[in-house]
């Protein structure tokens, strides 16, 4: 169910996956052996540098320095895999489409989000199986519920004695636009979307491994398309009026979705283009990020 278009839909990708990929594999796949951490449950730069692979701004450091923590951060989930996440500094911004309750939205603490889609060896490391469509240890985890993503946060904080999360709606879209106003992280042009976003017109009908497009100002990739992302929002109607820390209703039906994914128009991977769907639905357009909160003093 979606908040855009007919549930037909996703019948007609399935067929036109199943069809496009027949390599693909329905077959459940044994979990491979998953060895014990040794080391540190968290990897952070002792002097306070920036590592090569975080793509961050000016911004996100001066907001490290000013908090006192690191900029990006590296999770340990053991047998050589980790989790890449940077820092997003608190900050305001204007939430959904312009004339469809646009609301202001104050994100009041930084938090460290995940720089890519959770990847099905990061999945399998934390959850020991991996429910994915489209097999590839780099390719985005999908066909996992939002049921799932919220065990796997649960055992992720567990091993590495970080408080992991699905990030609400509102720091998801904020991390997509990182202070823009248009329609994608990157300006209003569809013709951009190919060089930041795997979608309709150069997917191939498949996911693909995830960091291979550019990242946004924040250092995010994927951020539209790929892989629709779960939120830990209810779905339901936006305020009228500024909000601080939203999140979203106290009970529902269905779960946020953001992003689009790999069979999407550009029109479906816009920063606010929401969807919804069932908390239990396993489905290989679907999959998800994750959120780590800052510890540090006053916050």
């Amino acid at each position: 169910m979606v908040t855009w278009q007919a549930m037909g839909r996703w019948a007609a990708v399935l067929v036109a996956a199943l069809l496009a990929a027949p390599g693909c594999s329905s077959e459940p796949v044994a979990p491979a052996p998953i060895q014990k951490a040794e080391a540190p449950a968290v990897a952070t730069p002792a002097d306070g540098t920036v590592p090569a692979w975080a793509k961050v701004s000016q911004l996100q450091i001066d907001s490290a320095r000013k908090v006192g923590v690191p900029v990006a951060k590296e999770l340990d989930l053991g047998g050589g895999v980790t989790m890449k996440l940077v820092l997003i500094p608190a900050g305001k911004f204007m939430m959904g489409l312009e004339g469809m309750h646009q609301h202001e939205v104050t994100i009041s603490k930084p938090f460290y989000m995940g720089v890519t889609e959770v990847t099905q060896a990061q999945y399998e490391a934390i959850m020991g199986t991996n429910p994915s469509r489209f097999k590839g240890a780099t390719n985005p985890v999908d066909s996992a519920s939002w049921i799932d993503a919220a065990e796997f946060c649960k055992k992720l904080s567990e091993k590495t004695r970080q408080t992991a999360r699905l990030p609400t709606e509102a720091e998801w879209e904020y991390a997509c636009r990182t202070r823009s106003k248009t329609l994608f992280c990157f300006g209003d042009a569809d013709e951009g979307l190919g060089e930041y976003a795997w979608y309709r017109a150069n997917s191939g009908n498949t996911t693909h491994p995830v960091g291979q497009k550019k990242p946004n100002a924040w250092g995010f990739f994927d951020m539209h398309g790929n892989v629709w992302e779960w939120c830990a929002d209810w779905d339901g109607d936006y305020p009228n009026g500024p909000v601080t820390d939203p999140q979203g209703p106290a009970s529902g039906t269905d779960r946020v979705l953001r992003g689009g994914d790999w069979s999407d128009i550009p029109d479906g991977c816009r920063s606010a283009r929401r969807s919804f769907d069932t908390p239990d639905l396993r489905y290989f357009l679907i999959g998800f990020r994750v959120v780590v909160s800052v510890s540090a003093p006053g916050l």
